[in-house]
Parts: C-alpha cells; structure tokens; sequence
C-alpha cells in the first residue's frame, strides 16, 4: 500500500516506523422505533454510509507517541445498503424488521479527512497501557475534534513498540472515554450538498458538545484481527436520548 497515491496527503513525521493501509468501513444509524414506516420526528433519521478509507500509521518509538492520517470517500444513502443489511440481519435472527428506511437521509457524497495523535501516559509491563489522543476530522460526512484516554489491559503488546518485535498472539480489553466537539454530522443533519432528505435534524438543535465511552475485546494473531466493541454516547441533539450501539472489526494479514 506504500505506492497509495492518496499516501501524499498525509504528514509524514521524521524518524518514525510507518505503516499503509486500505480499510472498508460501513455505518448505519436507525431511530429507536425502526420497525415504523412513519418519521420519527425528535429521534435521528435512518442513515448508512460506506466508504473506501486510505490511511497511514506513523509511531515514534522513543518519544511513545503515534500519529494517524486518513482519507476516506464513499457514499452516504441507499447505496450504502443500510436497509438491506439491517433488514437481512433481523430476518435470520428472527428480530423486528425495520420498515422506516424509505426515509433515510439521500444520496450524497462522502469526501473525509482525518488526523490523530496519541501519547503514551503509563505503561506497566505487557499487562496495561494508558494513553491520551486527539482527534479531528474535516469532510462532508463527519466535522469534528474530540479528546480522550485510551487504556488496554490484557496481554498486550507495548504500545510504541517496533511491529518486529511484537507478539503475534495478543488477547486485551480496552475502555476510551472520550468527548467530542460537533460541528457538521451528515448522519443527522443531511448530505452537504443534496438537501432533498425527508427528515434531518435541524442545526440548531445538535448538541455541540458530546461524551462518548468506548470499549471492547480485541483478538490478534499473526494473520487475523478480530474486534467486538460497544459505544455509549449522551444525546445528540436536544430532543434525543443518549444511544449505546456495537459491532464486530475482522481483518486479515496478508
């Protein structure tokens, strides 16, 4: 992935280990009452976007810092297949099958960029790490910056350690509390440039400031990757609730 040519946007540090890659992501957001047809008025909008991130990892092993780099396009809309998945996944396991997704946001396009920075707090051998991180992305889909900890505790491999000198077998869990300041989010107020959606959440009534905790299981071996998390989020926007939502990250070596 070296010869990415997105690879030129991103900072490229001095004196740092530096690793490429290529990332598929696909998000989907419902309202609480998924399984009416009608707008949920004062709940978010059904939305999924799928996008094609390029991204760079950078680590200073003498300083314990890393720093990440990402360029994402996509789309945000029924090309997504939001409907499709969550309506073939509630069939097979027998759930209630959501009926509002003619309602989602529309059709528009996904341009992102993204940094962060993450600095190493306390280390206590292979068994627990702690690290602050800041965060911030600039695009059509997601504006915003955040701030947080990150902490791991398992069998671990050091954080800022060489990739040539970590463990192949590796078994943690993790916990990121996090806040976040808004300032445009596709996923509830509409693609930037086609206003034509049913139902947005109006500007005004996005909550600015939000907190948000993370955490999960990790599994790594020397070809796979396989990730169970679980977020927790406070409200929104004004008239909407605090949303816990989870998912499943499989990777591969090759």
């Amino acid at each position: 992935f070296e010869t990415n040519p997105f690879n030129h946007l991103f900072y490229k540090p001095k004196d740092v280990e530096i690793r490429y890659g290529l990332a598929v992501e696909h998000i989907g957001f419902t309202p609480k009452s998924y399984e009416l047809p009608e707008i949920q008025f004062r709940d978010r909008p059904f939305a999924a976007a799928i996008m094609l991130k390029s991204f760079m990892i950078t680590t200073n092993q003498e300083k314990k810092s890393r720093f990440t780099s990402s360029f994402s396009l996509g789309i945000i809309g029924p090309g997504a297949f939001g409907k499709e998945m969550q309506v073939g996944i509630h069939k097979a396991t027998g759930n209630k099958i959501p009926l509002g997704w003619q309602n989602q946001i529309k059709s528009d396009v996904v341009i992102n960029y993204e940094v962060g920075y993450e600095k190493q707090l306390v280390k206590y051998h292979d068994l627990f790490s702690l690290q602050a991180t800041v965060n911030a992305k600039i695009g059509t889909l997601f504006t915003n910056a955040s701030v947080g900890f990150n902490s791991t505790f398992g069998i671990i491999n050091a954080p800022f350690s060489s990739s040539s000198k970590r463990n192949s077998f590796v078994l943690y869990a993790y916990a990121q509390p996090v806040l976040n300041l808004i300032g445009y989010d596709a996923t509830l107020q509409g693609g930037v440039f086609n206003k034509q959606s049913p139902y947005t959440i109006l500007s005004g009534v996005v909550e600015r400031l939000t907190a948000q905790f993370n955490y999960g299981i990790v599994l790594k071996t020397k070809t796979l990757y396989f990730e169970y998390s679980r977020s927790v989020i406070t409200k929104e926007f004004t008239s909407g609730d605090s949303y816990k939502w989870g998912g499943v990250k499989v990777g591969f070596t090759l």
